[in-house]
């Protein structure tokens, strides 16, 4: 069977200490599954289109309690690769309040995807009627086979005719900014649209430029890119945000409306406006996907856990302007 998406990346067991503790105070964890990429095929599922997720899992409880979180959660779970050693990640997410921010923890060292490798993967049967192929910046910073097989991954993609995304999602608690700039570079002739921030590219290429537009401009000017997608975030408070985000194609810069998100749980909101403007790019149609991806992540904002658990008509909804009333 072929699949509208492919996404690949880790998924660990997000472990949380309830109603607002810290780590050290908890008597107790909240446990569900979050990845980058895994969150974008959660989310492009959830708007009506065939996904499928390609990582390597150990296989015990904890390796099959993802796999099962990714079926529930209507993802493709076949190309998994399972392996009997190694561990599955894990990372403590410490939810804060202004003027704390929340953190995370992680320990994933030594995971199952880390210890990916070139050849494990079998990437044209995957990829064999697929249209997209996702990844992020985060998968290569796992270990240098990790990266290697990314290369792999994107370069099986161009060659099988698949489009394909990167976030480049830097996490300066994985590698440094001068690895992700050599790798990064190296997937970019590979990748016809890429998202970020006006940060990440500062961190990742030493871009910086008048705004975001001109960030855009000289992402494109730089690397063979077919189109830019820059999100835009606005802090104040821990969990009063405003969201938005642009895209640059062939030249041209669309927008879209900003929203004012009340924030229930931030992580997986970029991943998700990642999904809304792959749904909108395979359609076709830049604006939509940037309307879309835009929604959807400001929707996303608001439930618990990384997966956006959202339809296309609350999406719809929100486009139209929907109210904050309740729905009877």
């Amino acid at each position: 069977m072929s699949y509208d998406v492919i996404t690949f990346g880790e998924a660990m067991a997000r472990l949380s200490p309830p109603g607002f503790r810290r780590l050290e105070q908890t008597r107790s964890l909240d446990v569900l599954v979050g990845g980058a990429e895994l969150n974008t095929a959660v989310a492009v599922a959830r708007l009506g289109r065939s996904t499928a997720w390609v990582s390597r899992l150990t296989d015990n409880a904890v390796g099959r309690l993802v796999a099962n979180q990714v079926r529930e959660a209507g993802v493709n779970a076949d190309h998994i690769v399972w392996t009997p050693d190694d561990r599955v990640g894990i990372y403590f997410l410490e939810f804060g309040a202004a003027p704390r921010a929340s953190s995370v923890l992680y320990d994933r060292k030594g995971s199952a995807i880390s210890n990916i490798r070139p050849g494990m993967v079998p990437w044209a049967k995957v990829f064999a009627g697929a249209k997209w192929f996702h990844v992020t910046g985060i998968t290569p910073a796992l270990s240098m086979t990790a990266a290697e097989t990314t290369r792999e991954a994107l370069q099986a993609a161009r060659a099988g005719g698949v489009r394909s995304s990167i976030d480049l999602n830097y996490r300066a608690k994985l590698w440094s900014q001068a690895e992700a700039g050599r790798w990064m570079t190296e997937f970019m002739p590979l990748c016809d649209w890429l998202m970020t921030t006006e940060e990440d590219t500062e961190r990742v290429f030493g871009i910086t430029g008048k705004g975001y537009e001109d960030v855009a401009a000289q992402l494109v000017r730089r690397f063979p890119l077919k189109g830019v997608a820059i999100t835009l975030r606005a802090n104040p408070l821990v969990w009063k945000n405003t969201w938005t985000a642009i895209t640059y194609e062939e030249g041209k810069v669309y927008r879209t409306r900003s929203y004012e998100i009340e924030i229930v749980d931030r992580l997986g909101a970029g991943d998700s406006f990642a999904a809304g403007l792959i749904h909108g790019l395979l359609d076709g149609d830049v604006q939509r996907g940037l309307d879309v991806g835009v929604a959807a992540s400001a929707l996303k904002h608001s439930i618990p856990g990384d997966f956006a658990w959202i339809t296309r008509d609350e999406v719809e909804a929100t486009l139209k302007g929907a109210g904050l009333r309740i729905s009877r």
